[in-house]
């Protein structure tokens, strides 16, 4: 019985990976050959979305009301490589979410990205890291509105670690309300290191905004910690230094 068990959820795993394929396949599609930012980005995020509901993946989305209607800086947690594609297919489509600058080098995916509305920032310092913060700044002040996972990459082992400032001092320079989002149940799908996903209940929870003026909203360093212990407090994980 247990054979048989482990030869579904295998059955099924592949399905999901099926799914995602499709997906972006279509979504490669939509970046060709869709005119208009806002229409390809509303494609992309029902194709990612589909993902999700055609795998029967259990996905609760928690606080949506919490969002802006105008623009704003979302930060997320990051524990697997479904994060991502999780948030773009359940958030409205108007966010664009900023990639590490590597993703840069790998040409079919960073046209993906980049026409479904992704920013790309360099981590290093130097000048292109710079000028990425400074593209960032200027679109959060133009209204766009941004996504990060502020941890910079993750672990398979549970924990929040340490934020990266480039989110909160994005959310600083143009004075936009930030809004945490605990994510969970992405490191029991898709832990680091596995390539097939498992069955896990999805739990998005969208916490209540901080606006410039609240506390906490003082400087980038007390923002990614207030930010940060509002995550760890929803997950329920251990922080991480």
């Amino acid at each position: 019985m247990n054979g048989f068990k482990r030869l579904a959820e295998m059955v099924w795993g592949l399905y999901v990976l099926v799914c995602f394929a499709i997906a972006c396949i279509f979504s490669l599609f939509v970046a060709i050959l869709v005119p208009g930012p806002e229409r390809r980005h509303r494609l992309v995020t029902w194709a990612s979305k589909m993902i999700f509901v055609l795998g029967r993946v259990s996905v609760t989305i928690r606080g949506i009301d919490n969002l802006p209607s105008d623009s704003c800086v979302v930060v997320a947690n990051h524990a697997s490589y479904i994060d991502g594609v999780l948030l773009k297919a359940y958030l409205p489509s108007r966010f664009g979410f900023v990639i590490k600058g590597e993703m840069r080098a790998i040409p079919i995916v960073s046209f993906l990205l980049r026409r479904s509305g992704a920013k790309f920032v360099d981590r290093n310092e130097g000048a292109k890291s710079s000028t990425d913060a400074r593209q960032l700044v200027r679109a959060a002040q133009g209204g766009e509105s941004l996504g990060f996972f502020p941890e910079g990459t993750f672990w398979r082992e549970p924990g929040i670690r340490h934020f990266r400032a480039g989110a909160f001092l994005v959310a600083l320079k143009g004075s936009l309300p930030t809004v945490p989002i605990a994510i969970s149940g992405t490191r029991q799908m898709l832990p680091s290191g596995n390539w097939i996903p498992r069955r896990a209940h999805l739990l998005v929870d969208i916490l209540p905004v901080i606006a410039p003026g609240d506390d906490g909203f003082t400087n980038s360093r007390q923002l990614a910690e207030t930010v940060r212990q509002k995550i760890i407090v929803a997950t329920g994980e251990p922080g991480i230094d």
